[in-house]
């Protein structure tokens, strides 16, 4: 964007992040809190990601997705959680214009990419569990591939869109976003221009980006269910259920903090609640999904606990 559009979009520079707490109340608790957070979300979705590469009994579909989401989960809370940790040290609040827009390009790219990732996940449990014959060449390395790379070129152009179409309004003050990050809603609130089109634009391509694999997803676990409950033994179906509840729980999380977020936007005002589900959308999620996987998932398990041993009789 050249300086005479720059100029026009926006009178100003930068904003201001209120963040999660007033200034000088409890701010270094905050800090040592969402660092450790940080540190074993990373931690997590990286040993899971370690995992899938190092043990081919991992190289399954299954798990080619799973890494992908611990990817994604390690890239969406990098890009929120460091930056509020660098102003809680700093004890400066302000963000510049270009890196807002920059942060909420990025937050909308990857959950977008978790979107369609976790359609992709509920196609390959469907194809497990009702096409078991037919389901290593439907989901052949070339399908996962190519599954993977239409969620990042969907994800992408929704995110551009939504940038671009946020970079035309117009912000002459008041400069002040009550949350701790840059995202849609709250920068809606404080345009002095109109953002009926905007708001529009999201219902519209978000009716599309969530709608649709909430239907896919929705359809795919009804034919899991049927197929499942045709199974006669006990210890088959529980296993089957297992293997879809951890990802199912994910669904709903996701899901469900998402739609809160972005499909009530008549509000005027920000509200704590807004904070409320940032953090679960930026924090909570990308933490409590390597946990729900692992905890869940004997495979995972054992490989973490054979690590472990392994470490063990290695250091005596």
């Amino acid at each position: 964007m050249g300086p005479e559009a720059r100029a026009n979009s926006s009178a100003l520079t930068e904003f201001i992040l209120l963040g999660l707490v007033e200034p000088g109340k409890l701010e270094s608790l905050l800090f040592v809190l969402f660092l450790l957070i940080y540190l074993v979300t990373v931690g997590g979705n990286l040993s899971i990601l370690a995992a899938i590469l190092v043990e081919p009994k991992l190289h399954t579909p299954m798990y080619f997705f799973l890494g992908n989401l611990s990817v994604l989960d390690v890239s969406c809370i990098s890009v929120t959680v460091p930056p509020m940790l660098g102003r809680l040290v700093s004890h400066k609040r302000t963000i510049s214009y270009d890196a807002c827009l920059s942060q909420l390009f990025f937050f909308d790219l990857l959950a977008g990419v978790d979107c369609f990732l976790l359609t992709a996940m509920a196609y390959d449990r469907f194809l497990a569990i009702c096409h078991p014959l037919t389901y290593s060449t439907r989901m052949s390395q070339t399908v996962q591939r190519t599954l993977v790379a239409v969620s990042w070129t969907c994800a992408f152009s929704n995110a551009l869109m939504h940038t671009v179409a946020l970079s035309t309004l117009n912000f002459c003050g008041p400069n002040v976003i009550n949350h701790f990050y840059c995202d849609l809603p709250q920068l809606f609130q404080l345009s002095c221009s109109s953002t009926q089109l905007n708001e529009l634009l999201l219902f519209a391509v978000g009716f599309i980006m969530a709608g649709t694999p909430m239907v896919l997803i929705i359809t795919s676990y009804l034919n899991v269910a049927a197929a499942v409950l045709r199974i006669r033994s006990a210890e088959g179906r529980k296993k089957t259920f297992s293997t879809c509840g951890s990802h199912l729980t994910v669904v709903c999380l996701f899901y469900g903090t998402g739609i809160f977020n972005y499909m009530r936007l008549g509000s005027e005002v920000a509200s704590d609640k807004d904070k409320g589900v940032g953090i679960f959308n930026t924090v909570i999620n990308p933490l409590l999904n390597p946990l729900i996987y692992s905890l869940r998932n004997s495979d995972i398990q054992a490989i973490i606990k054979r690590a472990f041993l392994g470490q063990q009789s290695s250091t005596r």
